[in-house]
């Protein structure tokens, strides 16, 4: 029988799987942010749509369920409109569709994972800690 995973290494792992995570939440987001003010290649056409990531429970071999991207989905949203009759990307009408990007709730969204991360890297330096002071204990 294999050994159990230590509470510290469980820590580490979960939080781990944690910071991917958010890693993965903040670089869709940039995307987003990246593309807000593109618009189609051809008149008429769609522009870029938002992207957003679904996260799934996952299992951790001994440390517990972290989470994992399940996958970056699409939002349908409808696409915002500016009247530009002679922009290239114009419709028949002279309306431009705009991506379903919103800057503030992107920057939001931004913010939340950013402090998401710093949690998960405080449960790290914890455990490091714990793990630190545990075998200082020993040694004495």
């Amino acid at each position: 029988m294999a050994d159990p995973i230590q509470p510290s290494n469980a820590a580490i792992a979960l939080a781990s799987s944690a910071l991917r995570a958010q890693q993965t939440r903040m670089r869709v987001i940039a995307e987003n942010l990246a593309n807000a003010d593109s618009t189609a290649a051809t008149p008429g056409g769609d522009p870029y749509r938002r992207h957003v990531p679904v996260f799934r429970p996952q299992n951790i071999k001994g440390a517990g369920e972290g989470v994992g991207l399940m996958r970056v989905a699409i939002d349908q949203t409808d696409f915002r409109t500016e009247y530009a009759p002679g922009h290239p990307a114009a419709d028949a009408k002279g309306y431009v569709k705009l991506p379903n990007v919103d800057p503030l709730i992107e920057a939001l969204d931004m913010r939340e994972a950013q402090r998401a991360y710093e949690a998960n890297l405080n449960v790290i330096e914890t455990a490091r800690v714990i793990d630190s002071s545990t075998l200082d204990i020993i040694k004495k």
